[in-house]
């Protein structure tokens, strides 16, 4: 993707970032509304189901979460598939994770923008060609007609503990850092 993608995708993720923090963004693009409706209702789907695992997780700095986001991230889109669902997921899992380094984080001047940014950095990486096959990030169906994205048209997100063979403890041990 360009930079302009990048600039924009970035806008995305740190006006969800805003949303999770409850600092609105002074005027979001009809996009960043959407994709905040939809990714708020698919992180409390995302956060109950990963909770046992998330209460053993440490992520007490930005750097601690990017390595959580880039394995949970690699276990999600390991399968080579990517549809809005698992974009959505994405954001969603971003605001999982600022959530919990705010709580956590060690030291009281976390820049947390630096977490969008590696959102950013993902997305545009690892699903702007599929985004660009499949009509960008403008709202508007098959027929060329505007529309918006709702819970009942995505995919629903793949984040498991099971699927993604993460233990919740008992059993083998997952490769994802520990608290």
């Amino acid at each position: 993707m360009a930079d302009g993608e990048f600039g924009f995708v970035l806008t995305l993720a740190q006006d969800y970032m805003g949303h999770v923090l409850q600092v609105p963004p002074p005027q979001p693009s009809r996009a960043s509304e959407v994709l905040q409706g939809v990714a708020s209702s698919v992180q409390g789907e995302v956060e109950e189901k990963l909770r046992p695992w998330l209460d053993t997780v440490s992520v007490v700095s930005v750097d601690a979460a990017r390595t959580v986001f880039q394995q949970v991230m690699e276990k999600e889109f390991e399968d080579g598939v990517v549809n809005w669902g698992r974009i959505v997921t994405v954001f969603a899992f971003e605001g999982v994770l600022l959530k919990k380094l705010l709580r956590e984080r060690a030291a009281p001047d976390v820049d947390a923008r630096t977490v969008s940014h590696f959102v950013a950095e993902f997305v545009v990486r690892h699903t702007g060609e599929w985004i660009r096959q499949n009509g960008g990030w403008a709202l508007q169906g098959h027929d060329g007609a505007p529309c918006s994205w709702s819970l009942s048209s995505l995919p629903r997100p793949r984040l498991t503990l099971a699927r993604a063979g993460w233990s919740t403890g008992g059993g083998a041990s997952s490769s994802l850092p520990r608290g």
